[in-house]
């Protein structure tokens, strides 16, 4: 099972961009990708290499925030 979770674009080159989430930053391939990126847009991306689907910015909040939940849960739940 994989948890995807939502990445911001804030580069973009030829063939691949920078994006970020929770403030780790990495360079994807764009080459999967059925419409070009632009800067600001959110991207789902598979196996930290490739971005597969660009998702709406509600949608990327929505996601983040819900992530937040289950993290703090999943925290709190392990803490004595």
């Amino acid at each position: 099972m994989c948890i995807a979770i939502p990445a911001q674009v804030i580069e973009v080159r030829e063939t691949s961009a920078v994006v970020e989430r929770y403030g780790e930053r990495l360079e994807v391939s764009l080459l999967l990708l059925e419409e070009p990126a632009a800067l600001g847009d959110y991207l789902i991306i598979q196996a930290q290499t490739y971005a597969v689907r660009k998702i709406d910015p509600a949608e990327a909040l929505e996601t983040y925030r819900l992530f937040d939940a289950i993290i703090g849960a999943t925290v709190a739940d392990a803490l004595p």
